[in-house]
């Protein structure tokens, strides 16, 4: 019985890619992946990955790079790159977003478009290159990261000064990540490669946990289950995408909102 669970949920031998694998959420998701027994790449803007992996003592199975996903000629080269290196990878998930964090009225038009090229636009660059080479082997899984404002409007409510709203161009952008993992899932499933994506909701980042005690206590009961989200949350969603358990999963949007959206 063992062996049927670790058949269906371990990722040994495995080969993914964990862009944005430095951040809050993408720490967790790292962390998890290589106790699943994973072999993980892990890319992050400047040197803020290799900084994790060394002070996570993760080294050798997790290997640390720099990737700046606004950039198209950078993502073209570190794949090219990589895969000279790693091979195909078995799993991509990319967590990597980009946001002014401005209110709608100072949100300017180059601001709108630098952030859906950052979040909506790279996330295609980057997906469709792994995308097309996992289809050529005949299997792989892309998880890609929305939010539960790309489902839902942000509550005004929520956010009391000196809290801003959660900006427009963010949840549009996250909006279209929803429809690109659908059509994804479409356009290479025949060739056995699965498109899933993870819409979180509330998870305040440490700091803003320490902060904002009070904008803390607003998300968390706008929530049926009265709390916000801790980071190893998402990492089992992904885990679960990637692996064999969910092998007949693709196409759909996960929502780890604490039921935020069921009500």
């Amino acid at each position: 019985m063992a062996d049927l669970f670790t058949n269906a949920f371990g990722l040994n031998g495995k080969d993914i890619w964990v862009i944005g694998g430095a951040g809050y959420l993408g720490q967790a998701t790292v962390h998890l992946l290589h106790a699943a027994g994973a072999n993980v790449l892990c890319a992050d803007l400047d040197d803020r990955a290799a900084a994790f992996v060394t002070s996570a003592q993760l080294g050798p199975q997790v290997t640390p790079a720099t990737l700046d996903i606004r950039q198209g000629t950078a993502i073209q080269t570190f794949v090219s790159e990589q895969m000279q290196r790693r091979g195909v990878p078995h799993g991509l998930v990319n967590l990597a977003f980009a946001s002014t964090g401005k209110k709608m009225e100072e949100l300017t038009e180059q601001d709108f478009d630098d952030v859906n090229h950052g979040g909506l636009t790279a996330t295609f660059l980057l997906a469709r290159p792994i995308g097309q080479e996992m289809a050529r082997l005949g299997r792989g899984s892309i998880v890609l990261f929305s939010s539960m404002y790309g489902s839902v409007s942000p509550d005004p409510a929520a956010y009391e000064a000196p809290m801003n709203k959660n900006p427009i161009e963010y949840g549009v952008g996250k909006a279209g990540i929803i429809q690109m993992t659908r059509y994804l899932a479409v356009h290479w499933g025949r060739q056995g490669v699965r498109c899933n994506c993870i819409s979180p909701g509330p998870f305040p980042n440490p700091a803003v946990q320490q902060n904002e005690p009070a904008f803390v206590e607003r998300l968390a009961q706008k929530t049926p289950l009265g709390r916000v989200g801790q980071s190893p949350e998402i990492a089992g969603s992904v885990a679960f995408l990637l692996a064999d358990a969910a092998s007949y999963v693709t196409g759909q949007n996960l929502m780890v909102d604490g039921g935020w959206t069921s009500w």
